[in-house]
């Protein structure tokens, strides 16, 4: 079944084929400034730290709902306490969205245009209390600006010490090719991370996404670990607490059978089924970090613990029988030529 080790995994890898070492566990922020306040925040990255936690990924459009660069404010208050906070954080961020999500965005106040990307760097680094962002990501590809343009863009904010590295979030396969096939061309770096939507109930970018990422050594940083709660134990918080979300209604009827068998295989191992997830992905191939989106300090816990779980053969193909990977496990083109 699922084993239990001391220190199974190494605390920190590689981000992709940088030098940069980050944590096998990646701490979201999103809920920061919404459904989990400033004093609440702050405790969570704290906590973070203390175990070693290095990397923390948000976006100018968080928190959500609401938006308006809120969360990142209150990081960098929390950078501006002082005590190597910043130094010992390896920061992520992204751009793309117009920042006050709420009200009628001009023109320019969206996506990868060159204008757009350079002000949306240096907003964030005000609000963000620091001189510089580790890991600038682009929260959205842009199929109106040409990656001769991003690419000019990225270059200066690196060139001018503002990044270091530049990631890409909700990319198809053939993005990443395209943008590293232009970023070889002009000798650059180019993309060292993507953000997916990866786990065990979407698993899509399995097909093209992760082989493309593996291909160009791209770390796949997944979100959404837990499929919005789905594989959190969400059958035994409803019989605790009572129904579930709205949102999140109809795909729990769609998955209700296979998240039914999931339960009980966590419950016969032993281990919290938010665990059991995080672990399954990070055996996956090209994993470097699940993003975490801890909204409560156990959330982060139930995610370390993650580090200390191996799942053996066994589960890993109970897991399949209850989630099947797309085109039957085949890879593309084979899973729909032939």
């Amino acid at each position: 079944m699922v084993q239990r080790h001391g220190n199974l995994r190494d605390m920190y890898t590689n981000l992709g084929r940088t030098g940069l070492r980050v944590s096998r566990i990646c701490l979201g922020t999103m809920n920061f400034g919404s459904y989990t306040g400033e004093d609440a925040a702050e405790g969570i990255m704290d906590r973070a730290l203390d175990h070693g936690i290095n990397f923390f990924d948000t976006a100018n459009s968080y928190p959500s709902p609401g938006g308006k660069g809120a969360t990142e404010q209150i990081i960098g208050r929390w950078f501006g306490r002082g005590g190597g906070r910043r130094e010992k954080v390896v920061l992520a961020t992204k751009a793309y969205s117009a920042l006050d999500s709420t009200a009628p965005a001009w023109p320019n106040d969206r996506g990868l245009s060159a204008r757009n990307i350079i002000a949306s760097c240096d907003s964030a680094l005000r609000r963000l209390n620091t001189d510089w962002i580790d890991l600038f990501q682009m929260h959205h590809i842009d199929r109106s600006t040409p990656w001769e343009e991003i690419w000019q863009a990225m270059d200066l904010l690196i060139s001018q010490g503002k990044i270091r590295y530049v990631g890409s979030s909700n990319f198809a396969g053939w993005h990443l090719a395209a943008a590293q096939e232009e970023a070889i061309r002009r000798n650059l770096l180019g993309l060292v991370s993507e953000q997916p939507i990866y786990n065990m109930i979407t698993r899509l970018p399995e097909l093209e996404v992760i082989p493309a990422a593996v291909h160009y050594g791209i770390a796949v940083i997944p979100w959404s670990p837990l499929q919005r709660g789905l594989l959190g134990g969400i059958l035994q918080k409803i019989e605790l607490h009572g129904s579930a979300r709205d949102f999140i209604q109809e795909d729990l009827k769609r998955h209700l059978e296979a998240i039914r068998g999931y339960e009980k295989l966590c419950a016969e191992a032993g281990i919290a089924p938010a665990a059991v997830a995080i672990a399954w992905l990070l055996s996956r191939p090209g994993v470097t970090a699940p993003i975490v989106g801890a909204r409560v300090s156990e959330h982060l816990d139930q995610a370390i613990q993650a580090l200390s779980v191996e799942l053996t053969p066994d589960v890993l193909a109970r897991i399949d029988e209850l989630f099947p990977p797309p085109g039957q496990g085949r890879p593309a083109p084979e899973a729909w030529a032939w």
